[in-house]
């Protein structure tokens, strides 16, 4: 089954990744890793930056996590120039405990809209079990 590309400003892993140099997502490790026609993906190590003072992955880290992997797609789907996509809303159920290695992140639409998307980010551990599942909505806006 193919699927139709969702993106309509041109995303490349180097651009992308380049462009989060000295912010939160490079301090924590994070970088993409996978572009594909509907969805971003993206990993981020399980070490001293992002465990909590038990020694598992700080649910914080998780969301950051999230939030960069549906912001960055949903800032490639935005349909003018003049508009950005911001953070809205975002949620997230932690469901499995991770303590080192890596894990990683999907983002998928739910909804691309004019004014609002939707996405979903599946968090897995190196096992591909699920460790975090969240929900971001998007607002989005027009800048002069």
């Amino acid at each position: 089954m193919t699927t139709t590309p969702v993106w309509t400003r041109p995303i490349t892993l180097e651009q992308t990744n380049a462009h989060a140099q000295n912010t939160a997502v490079s301090n924590l490790g994070i970088e993409l890793t996978e572009v594909g026609d509907d969805y971003l993906t993206g990993r981020m190590p399980v070490d001293h930056r992002t465990v909590q003072p038990y020694g598992i992955l700080h649910g914080g880290s998780s969301v950051l996590l999230a939030e960069t992997l549906g912001s960055i797609a949903a800032n490639h789907c935005v349909r003018g120039d003049n508009q950005r996509a911001v953070g809205l809303e975002i949620n997230a159920n932690h469901l499995r405990a991770v303590a080192s290695g890596w894990v990683t992140g999907t983002a998928r639409p739910i909804h691309i809209g004019g004014s609002t998307q939707v996405w979903e980010i599946r968090i897995v551990n190196e096992e591909g079990k699920p460790t975090c599942i969240s929900r971001i909505t998007m607002a989005v806006i027009t800048v002069k």
